[in-house]
């Protein structure tokens, strides 16, 4: 048998010769995951063996990761906001960048909580459950046009506590929440370009669901510019919305903003110093 560091390195290797970036962390996770360990509990235990049980339960996990299959769809799960949510195909892999959207609105309410919110393509409910932790006396209503994306997120909305809180509706964008209003519209909806998503990484194009990235329109905004243009409609006076974008979006969105009712239109840039997130208010 194999002890822990030998089929480690063995590991590590692999997916480095696959091209994985952070191959060894990788490896490192996976087997902290299959182990039943914390990551920094496998440097006490490097010299124990692997019992072939064990190799059998490491071996295809690392085999979907050097296929470049994205590692919290392998670990069926990830850390977002103090959450953990369930990870898998039905929807996106929350991003930091959404994390900063969260910080950019609990910043906003510092001296009041809104009480209904809306989240639009909600996905594994990521943005909506984040701003139910946050603001524990709002109820949140999570919408995606996808069957499959509402039961990731009521799964997590049930696993995180916060069922109670939530309701789910299948709707594509606003089209089914008639005479609905709101004080706070969150949304991280497909932006990228039919040339940003052919250039992405293969754990993007390869795995992650296409119609949740890729946006209409030459430059990705169409559906941003849809949910900007009906948001006033759902939106109670001085009622916010707040939306990640792609970083060549804004002058476009600001137009739209400028003619649909919304207005202190602002633009924030994300950690890295890019166009990111934009807000406005009724």
């Amino acid at each position: 048998m194999d002890s822990l560091l030998n089929l480690l390195n063995k590991s590590s290797e692999f997916l480095t010769a696959k091209g994985v970036p952070q191959a060894r962390l990788d490896a490192e996770l996976i087997f902290a995951h299959t182990l039943n360990c914390k990551r920094l509990d496998l440097y006490l235990q490097f010299e124990r063996p692997i019992t072939p049980s064990e190799a059998d339960l490491l071996r295809p996990l690392i085999v979907r990761r050097s296929k470049r299959e994205p590692l919290q769809y392998i670990l069926s799960s990830t850390e977002f906001f103090g959450l953990t949510l369930k990870c898998d195909s039905r929807g996106l892999i929350p991003r930091p960048e959404t994390e900063e959207l969260v910080e950019h609105l609990v910043e906003s309410y510092k001296s009041d909580s809104p009480s209904e919110i809306l989240d639009l393509g909600t996905g594994s409910g990521c943005l909506g459950l984040a701003l139910a932790k946050a603001f524990p006396e709002a109820k949140v209503t999570l919408v995606d046009q996808s069957a499959d994306a509402l039961k990731l997120a009521e799964e997590n909305a049930n696993s995180n506590g916060l069922s109670e809180r939530t309701i789910m509706i299948q709707s594509d964008w606003l089209s089914m929440l008639h005479g609905k209003k709101f004080d706070l519209i969150v949304s991280n909806p497909p932006y990228l370009t039919e040339a940003e998503w052919e250039s992405a990484e293969p754990e993007v194009s390869d795995h992650e669901p296409k119609a949740a990235l890729v946006g209409g329109g030459d430059d990705g905004g169409d559906d941003l510019r849809r949910i900007i243009t009906e948001a006033p409609d759902f939106l109670n006076a001085g009622g916010m919305l707040g939306m990640e974008t792609g970083i060549n979006q804004h002058s476009s969105l600001k137009e739209t903003a400028s003619v649909t009712g919304l207005s202190d239109f602002r633009s924030e840039n994300d950690l890295s110093g890019r166009p990111r997130f934009v807000f406005a208010r009724r």
